[in-house]
């Protein structure tokens, strides 16, 4: 079966969201649900989490289109 994910790749919580791009749990929902930002992953019960990969994708997409 083919691993659609690297191996170094690690979930991230929201605080940890948070302090990587710099913005507020509020803002972060809000473009999750105008999906201008990855969606978190259901965990179980009601922990979430987001894949490093992604959000380091969107990041890199933001400093290109300011370029």
């Amino acid at each position: 079966m083919k691993n659609e994910y690297p191996l170094q790749d690690r979930f991230l919580r929201l605080c940890q969201v948070t302090q990587m791009i710099g913005l507020s749990r509020t803002k972060i929902y809000d473009m999750q649900a105008k999906m201008t930002f990855p969606h978190s992953i259901q965990l179980g019960g009601r922990a979430v989490a987001w894949l490093e990969a992604d959000v380091r994708s969107w990041m890199a997409g933001r400093v290109k289109a300011a370029h």
